[in-house]
């Protein structure tokens, strides 16, 4: 019997150690030093203006991947995308927070569930701050399984989670119960390496051999925006390394309705979503993605290849 178990325990160590020392480029399939891109479009959900524009972008553009945020309100049209288009890599961008100044939401679970997660409004805290300071690690884990649930039970089937404003990963309790959830439904997790400073944790004691480590993060900042993201994304590009980089953006029309979401909030705005969409919609994105040998992923390709193979 003890044989038996010291035999099991090997072999499990043995294949998480395996796991993570192939390359994710090996393990999906490609050439070992491949340099691996998700071109990822956060926030759908939030608005018509979001969910038109990055629906766009993924069909037209050289967006690869999405991710919805589930408590917002216009969560019903994507849902309803999502069920006539199962094709699409559209993934649950897990939500704690409402950071707009007039356009609020709350939690799916009941308020009086999670009550460390809301304001004395019941919507959720602006600010990522409030949520470390205040949220209860059973709570964030409830609210973050609920979304999942409440995905499905609309017809999507998500390929990935990841995490709205990060606030799932601010919080070593948070991250464990974020990827518990993930390993639940048998969907991979955003899991970037750069996590390890900040928590001081090893991530690779925290995960299993059907996780992945997301190797570099590509996001532009407000000084970017100030310069001109063409230039910003273009050097991106070219500058990408082997290994897999997250390429994080939010495409959204300008329009009424979306400088009314962000009203008072120039950073991550109507105008700067405007402009992810304009390059990553652009025949010039897509000629730079191919002359630098770049490969456009999924987080599905993760998923099938990886998660549930």
């Amino acid at each position: 019997m003890k044989t038996g178990i010291v035999f099991l325990l090997i072999s499990f160590y043995t294949s998480v150690v395996w796991g993570q020392m192939r390359s994710i480029q090996e393990r999906l399939g490609y050439p070992k030093n491949a340099k691996l891109v998700i071109i990822h479009a956060d926030d759908l959900g939030v608005s018509h203006s979001e969910n038109s524009a990055s629906i766009t972008a993924m069909e037209k553009g050289s967006v690869s991947s999405a991710s919805i945020m589930v408590p917002c309100p216009w969560f019903p049209e994507i849902a309803a995308y999502a069920q006539s288009h199962p094709t699409a890599d559209l993934g649950l961008h897990i939500t704690l927070t409402s950071e707009w100044k007039y356009y609020k939401w709350g939690p799916v679970t009941s308020n009086n569930k999670v009550a460390s997660l809301v304001n004395a409004n019941g919507f959720f805290y602006s600010s990522e701050d409030s949520v470390v300071k205040k949220a209860s690690v059973s709570e964030v884990e409830e609210e973050i399984r609920n979304q999942v649930k409440r995905a499905i039970q609309f017809g999507i089937q998500p390929t990935h989670l990841d995490a709205h404003m990060g606030t799932a990963l601010y919080r070593t309790d948070f991250l464990k119960a974020y990827i518990k959830v993930g390993h639940e439904f048998n969907i991979p997790v955003f899991i970037p390496r750069q996590l390890e400073i900040p928590l001081k944790v090893k991530l690779d004691t925290m995960i299993s051999e059907k996780d992945v480590i997301v190797d570099y993060i590509l996001s532009a900042s407000e000084t970017d925006y100030k310069t001109g993201f063409k230039t910003f994304y273009a050097k991106g590009i070219k500058n990408l390394k082997p290994g897999l980089t997250y390429l994080i953006i939010h495409t959204a029309f300008d329009n009424d309705e979306m400088r009314a979401v962000t009203i008072d909030h120039p950073g991550w705005g109507a105008a700067w979503r405007q402009e992810d969409f304009n390059f990553f919609s652009s025949p010039e994105c897509a000629a730079l993605l191919k002359e630098n040998n770049v490969y456009v992923i999924t987080w599905k390709e993760i998923r099938d290849k990886i998660v549930r193979k």
